[in-house]
């Protein structure tokens, strides 16, 4: 009998790209099941490899761009240009410049990091003639609502005394105008598609830099001023630059605060918002055309993998979608992870049957990198030992 078992993983961020995590769990598969049918599907959450990821499927290329980096020095980044019958579609991965691998650990100051380089990619797609953009949001590094962005586009952010105001989430609280008159006119004839995690919103208690602002570098004095910050920026975009923005076809325009998607990425969801874009559910756009559905309701059995198993993962991340899908199915599902945080457990409720650590050994993050690969392989292997012992003991527990 063949074992048909479906790869589905996301990358490891600062670590390996979800193609060669899928490749390196194959690995750990063959030494124990040599002639496994494997189908591997490696997923993108809009974070890094996002544009790559989907140039290859969709038959495009990617254009190299030199742009601001998110502590504001130039960095080699990129956008994609994809196939297919429609108006010219680009893609813009906002880690690719402006996400937390591009900001130095010393530098990791979230009130100072900017979204700028965003924006000069999405110029950059204009100017390569696309009149469809979507702008893939995850591992950024950044908490400016988009702010940089937004100045990047052509939109002045001035203070009460209206001077410019300086680039980082943590002067927005002195935010008091938005001029839109100089934002680049090509905005309001090109759709605009951001996919984020609908589970983050700008404001509130689950504000996205009281969620992510520590991660990312910040004090928790300096999460409550970023804090402060985007609650002063959604209020001036929703005064001055959302109105010019405001549907045609009679829908409500967005609450900046807290719509859904509104905190992607540091606020960057809000500060496209602002300028028309659709917030849209990111694995809505980005896994179709995948036949995802279909492809695990055929395997006997699903090995998905993320970095960080943790509390945060049931809330729109690809293990947990990975799961709600193959669980639809009937089918079981494998989680390996490069670590094991609280609330790991939770991701039993929406359809993993089973979790493991790829880690054989405390170590340091540096070595754990470097060797990603084989550790994924030789967990991949031990998972799929214990399960074939399970399968051998089985009758022996039913008689």
């Amino acid at each position: 009998m063949t074992h048909r078992i479906a790869i589905a993983p996301s990358g490891f961020k600062e670590s390996l790209s979800a193609a060669r995590v899928a490749e390196a769990i194959a690995v750990g598969v063959r030494r124990v099941i040599p002639d496994a049918d494997l189908d591997l599907i490696p997923l993108v959450d809009g974070g890094e490899g996002t544009a790559e990821a989907l140039a290859l499927a969709g038959g495009g290329r990617l254009v190299p761009v030199t742009a601001t980096g998110p502590v504001g020095e130039p960095v080699a980044s990129h956008f994609a240009l994809l196939g297919g019958p429609g108006p010219l579609t680009a893609v813009v991965e906002m880690a690719a410049v402006a996400g937390l691998a591009l900001v130095p650990p010393g530098l990791r100051h979230p009130g100072a990091t900017t979204t700028y380089g965003v924006g000069e990619l999405i110029r950059a797609a204009l100017d390569a003639g696309a009149r469809r953009i979507l702008i893939g949001c995850g591992d950024s590094g950044t908490s400016d609502g988009g702010a940089g962005a937004l100045q990047a586009l052509g939109a002045r952010l001035t203070d009460r005394h209206g001077r410019e105001l300086r680039r980082g989430g943590g002067v927005l609280h002195e935010l008091e105008g938005v001029d839109p008159s100089g934002l680049d006119p090509r905005l309001a004839r090109t759709e605009l598609l951001v996919a984020c995690n609908p589970y983050n919103v700008l404001c509130g208690k689950r504000g996205v830099a009281r969620v992510f602002g520590p991660q990312k570098g910040a004090t928790p004095a300096e999460v409550e001023l970023l804090s402060a910050g985007l609650e002063r920026l959604a209020d001036v975009l929703t005064r001055d630059l959302a109105p010019a923005f405001a549907p045609t076809s009679g829908a409500p325009a967005i609450d900046l605060r807290t719509a859904p998607g509104t905190g992607a990425s540091g606020g960057l969801g809000a500060g496209l918002a602002a300028v028309g874009a659709r917030l849209l559910p990111r694995y809505d756009v980005l896994l179709d055309g995948l036949d995802l559905d279909a492809r695990l309701a055929r395997a006997d059995f699903v090995i998905t993998a993320e970095g960080a198993l943790d509390h945060q993962t049931v809330r729109g991340k690809i293990p947990a979608e990975v799961a709600r899908r193959a669980h639809a199915s009937g089918v079981p599902v494998l989680v390996l992870a490069g670590t094991i945080g609280p609330g790991a457990q939770d991701v039993r409720a929406v359809g993993v049957d089973a979790y493991s650590a790829i880690l054989p050994a405390p170590m340091t993050l540096v070595e754990a990198i470097d060797r990603s690969d084989e550790f994924l392989a030789d967990a991949t292997e031990r998972a799929m030992r214990i399960m074939a012992l399970g399968t051998r003991l089985a009758p022996l527990a039913a008689a």
